[in-house]
């Protein structure tokens, strides 16, 4: 009964996040052609999608060392629906262009993130054992990134002219706002977490085998709770593996601001692409969803094979591998200014918008294979710190955002690809050394069992 209970509570949360995030992943998918048309209409409006969204990941990175102590006061699920409220008020803002409204919002979005992502690890772990963590990463990784279906496919046919205009513009922001705004509805039945108890050795279970999660104490007083979480955070990113693991979180804070905000864009900008290339601005963001849901129900589904026999280094080196071949085909197939609007600069090889849609298909299942395993490593490794440590991964992820949206404006597309080259080496390099001290670390604490104290038992029991 706890299990169903907990793992009900994974699809809520799963669900929840899908809903909010099919708004706000195709709005930050849309944001840069959107913008463009709206300064079309209104040359008095100068607002930038990526400076937009250098200040959301710049604000997130900061609020990531606050987050830990609001969560301490709150709880998790109070700071979710906080977070997630953020969001629909951000997507609405649009509806009234405004370039003080718009950075005014992008800075409260930033710190909802912060919220709703340390608020999300947590309530995750929470829910979670090292047996399960694994699987109920992968599977909240597979609903999360469903939310790249329905946004971007509702772009994809509204979007089919060279020019955006006022009408579409409303239909799609009045779209994306109802599903962040029922979004939030569906996190706020999330139920507190199951009490879990520790299993000993007298009940059979060693804790080498499976550790459960314990509730943390509350403290009596907030303030006091506060400012010790912000310590416990600051003393957890200053260990040798966390400060290993935040290579990683940086590569996929890198490649977060290209798949999200630059690479769709591109393919809009590139007039090779033909007539529908808009079009193609929502269904690439389609097959980034279609490659994070795979990879994500593959490493959900498989997640306890996958682990027990392989460990997740295996399945990050596959995200390195797919992640390469994206790399190199976007560097043939695109202009190196298609990030600045609409050119007819030409690439490599003819542009071809189905070795696009293959870029935009590897860039997400190569990036569900580095998050579902980082998930499920923080997870298990810091199971009593969960929100620190989720709160630390978010923040390198996003200062990582934050400065790569801030290049983005000025480096051409060939500058952040050889950007993204470098830290992906380094990135999975950290994964694996980290993963495998661990692992040797733990071989090394277990105990070798004598054969001979070991209760023989009949089939029939």
């Amino acid at each position: 009964m706890i299990m169903d209970r907990a793992f009900l509570n994974v699809m809520i949360l799963s669900w929840g996040f899908m809903l909010v995030f099919a708004a706000f992943q195709t709005m930050g998918n849309i944001e840069k052609t959107v913008l463009s048309s709206i300064n079309q209409d209104n040359p008095n409006f100068t607002g930038d999608a990526y400076t937009s969204l250098a200040i959301i990941y710049a604000v997130f990175s900061i609020c990531n060392w606050l987050a830990p102590s609001y969560i301490s006061m709150t709880g998790p699920r109070v700071a979710i629906l906080t977070g997630a409220c953020c969001y629909v008020l951000f997507i609405a803002s649009f509806f009234c262009p405004n370039d003080g409204l718009l950075y005014g919002m992008s800075a409260i979005l930033g710190i909802g993130a912060a919220l709703i992502w340390t608020g999300h690890g947590q309530y995750l772990t929470e829910n979670s054992d090292s047996e399960t963590m694994s699987r109920n990463a992968g599977i909240f990784w597979a609903i999360f990134q469903s939310s790249q279906f329905a946004g971007n496919l509702f772009v994809y046919f509204v979007f089919n002219s060279d020019k955006i205009d006022a009408s579409r513009r409303r239909i799609v922001f009045s779209v994306l706002t109802a599903l962040a705004l029922v979004g939030t509805l569906v996190l706020a039945f999330l139920r507190k977490a199951p009490q879990k108890l520790s299993l000993g050795e007298a009940e059979g279970v060693s804790s080498a085998d499976k550790e459960l999660q314990l509730p943390e104490p509350v403290r009596d007083r907030p303030l006091v709770a506060a400012w010790q979480a912000f310590v416990d955070a600051l003393k957890l990113f200053l260990t040798p593996r966390m400060l290993i693991l935040s290579l990683t979180f940086i590569y996929t804070g890198l490649e977060l601001t290209f798949y999200s905000g630059v690479y769709s864009s591109s393919v809009g900008f590139t007039v090779a692409m033909g007539e529908k290339r808009k079009s193609f601005v929502g269904l690439s963001g389609i097959f980034i969803g279609v490659g994070e849901v795979v990879g994500g129900a593959i490493f959900g589904i498989l997640a306890s094979k996958v682990s027990r026999n392989c460990s997740g280094s295996p399945v990050v080196l596959v995200g390195l591998v797919v992640h390469l071949f994206a790399f190199i085909s976007i560097f043939l197939n695109l202009p190196n200014n298609a990030p600045f609007g609409d050119t007819d600069q030409t690439a490599h090889i003819i542009s071809s918008p189905i070795l696009a849609m293959a870029g935009s298909l590897a860039l997400g299942f190569g990036d569900a294979c580095y998050n579902t395993q980082i998930y499920s490593l923080l997870g298990v490794l810091f199971v009593k710190e969960s929100a620190p440590a989720f709160a630390l991964f978010k923040f390198c992820q996003s200062v990582a955002a934050a400065i790569s949206f801030s290049y983005s404006t000025h480096a051409g597309l060939h500058i952040q690809l050889l950007v993204l080259f470098i830290t992906i080496i380094f990135g999975t390099g950290a994964f694996w050394y980290v993963e495998r001290t661990v692992k040797k670390s733990k071989n090394e604490d277990q105990p070798e069992v004598d054969p001979t104290l070991v209760e023989p038992t009949s089939g029939e029991d």
